[in-house]
C-alpha cells in the first residue's frame, strides 16, 4: 500500500516537473528538482537518474553551499529522474528545490 501511494505520488511530481528539470546530464551535479509532502513521508525528487549512474539503494548527502542538510535513499530510479526519501535532517533545516545531492561513499 506504502509502495503503491509512492509510486503515484512520484508519477505527479514527475508529470509535474517541466522537462527540462529531468533532463538528465551525467557531468552536473545532482539537483534537487522538488520536494514533495505526502501523508507517509516527503518525498525528494532529483532531476537526475538511472542515465546519470542513480540505482535504487543509494545513500545520498544533501548541501546548501557548504552545509549539510539531509541524507535521502533513492527508492525509484527512473531514466531520467529519481525520487527518494528523507533518512536524516540536520536541525533546523529543510530541503528546497535547488539544493545539491552527492552520492555516499563508504570509505573501507
Amino acid at each position: 500500500m506504502l509502495r503503491r501511494h509512492l509510486q503515484s505520488c512520484l508519477l505527479a511530481l514527475v508529470a509535474a516537473t517541466p522537462f527540462t528539470a529531468r533532463a538528465a546530464n551525467a557531468s552536473a551535479a545532482l539537483e534537487v528538482a522538488a520536494v514533495q509532502p505526502t501523508l507517509v513521508a516527503d518525498l525528494v525528487l532529483l532531476g537526475h537518474g538511472f542515465d546519470a549512474g542513480l540505482r535504487q539503494g543509494m545513500v545520498c548527502r544533501v548541501t546548501r553551499g557548504s552545509a549539510d542538510v539531509a541524507e535521502i535513499l533513492l527508492v525509484d530510479v527512473r531514466p531520467t529522474c529519481s525520487a527518494a526519501l528523507i533518512t536524516s535532517l540536520a536541525l533546523h533545516q529543510s530541503i528546497h528545490a535547488g539544493d545539491v545531492a552527492a552520492i555516499k561513499i563508504l570509505k573501507t
